[in-house]
């Protein structure tokens, strides 16, 4: 057997794998579609905490969204401004002048970040704290200032976390994915977030597998408690994977798709989606060189060989990786409906693979210059994870 012939093999028995033994993430199918069953004989109550830096061009359509709920138990909002210089808060106002007083709504001024907090985390902290301090709410509600929600998203959250008894139930939000640049890259990004964590694992309480996605997550505030609050995972970037770990050690969770929840915001171009996944892309691997490495490595394996053997090889090399194109090809069909694009997009994942890995290195560049995870003006990898 050829290297060639050897490396087609390893990549396609590498495809069977994920196909057939990694919790089938592929089939995008955890979704939360319509909630079966009867509603709770007493609703609980909940208190939904928006934490916003620099976000006038979203906040007023998003928090506009929360205020119109159907949600039949009690719900109140948190909005906190961290730091804000663009207006956030005088949008915010006009949004709730907008629809009227349905609900209450506070708007907290954030103080100063605080060592060892990323900004995201210690704006949840403030709003949990303020939240909760005149009464003890059964839920809150963690969501971000761009992100829209379906009338009865809070119902149907509450709902689901009622009938099943899960401390954590989170939607991933369904992305922009209008531009050329979104198409290219936004599908993957659920694609290889799905990869790293089947849904369906997250799901099952015996699997280690824990994930949240942080623009949708309705959490019991006694497990949150319990688990010690936000300040167990005030320093994380992948602030909404740590807390679904610390919360399944508690309690079952639960994630899936849904077009309940939408982001409000469009990443109009390369760059931008680039930055978004290079903010957290090093976190990922704990900052260890080595993981970086190995995954490069891995990277090249999995989606650049593959369709490199099909074009330039021959014989059983060129089969090989053929195959392999073909199988990584149809994996991706599922989440490409989901996103109504072309389902030809799926030949170009080798392509959309060598971009993801260009973002990966770009996001260690970025941690070795002082610069990791910067977010809205701020670095935020601030220490090496062990």
């Amino acid at each position: 057997m050829t290297w060639n012939t050897a490396l087609g093999v390893i990549a396609l028995t590498i495809w069977l794998y994920l196909l057939f033994a990694r919790g089938g993430f592929w089939r995008a199918n955890h979704r939360d579609g319509a909630v079966i069953g009867g509603e709770p004989g007493h609703w609980p109550s909940v208190v939904a905490v928006i934490p916003a830096r620099d976000e006038a061009d979203v906040i007023r359509q998003s928090l506009e969204t929360l205020l119109r709920q159907d949600y039949p138990g009690s719900f109140r909002i948190v909005l906190v401004d961290d730091g804000s210089s663009d207006g956030t808060s005088v949008r915010a106002a006009e949004a709730i002048r907008a629809v009227g007083s349905h609900h209450r709504v506070d708007i907290l001024r954030g103080s100063a970040l605080p060592p060892g907090w990323t900004g995201k985390l210690w704006a949840l902290q403030q709003g949990i704290a303020f939240g909760t301090q005149s009464e003890r709410p059964d839920f809150l509600l963690l969501t971000d200032a761009d992100i829209g929600h379906a009338a009865d998203g809070v119902r149907s959250l509450v709902v689901r976390a009622e009938q099943e008894d899960f401390v954590l139930v989170s939607l991933m939000a369904e992305l922009s994915c209008a531009t050329w640049a979104e198409r290219f890259l936004i599908p993957a990004f659920v694609f290889f977030f799905q990869m790293l964590y089947p849904f369906s694992w997250v799901a099952r309480k015996e699997r280690s597998t824990a994930a949240a996605a942080g623009g949708c997550m309705l959490i019991r505030r006694e497990t949150l408690e319990g688990a010690g609050g936000i300040g167990a995972i005030r320093s994380e970037i992948i602030d909404d994977c740590a807390l679904a770990r610390c919360l399944k050690k508690r309690g079952k969770i639960w994630l899936g798709l849904t077009r309940r929840a939408r982001s409000l915001r469009p990443y109009g171009s390369f760059t931008e989606i680039g930055r978004m996944i290079s903010r957290s892309a090093y976190a990922q691997l704990r900052y260890a060189p080595l993981l970086l490495a190995a995954t490069v490595l891995g990277m090249l394996l999995v989606y650049i060989v593959p369709p490199v053997l099909a074009v330039f090889s021959a014989g059983n090399a060129r089969w090989a990786g053929l195959c392999a194109w073909l199988v990584m090809a149809g994996a991706f069909q599922p989440i490409l409906r989901f996103y109504r694009v072309s389902p030809l997009w799926g030949f170009a994942l080798p392509a959309i693979g060598a971009a993801y890995t260009m973002f990966v290195l770009n996001s260690a560049f970025q941690f070795w210059r002082g610069k990791g995870g910067m977010w809205k003006g701020r670095a935020q990898a601030m220490k090496v994870e062990t």
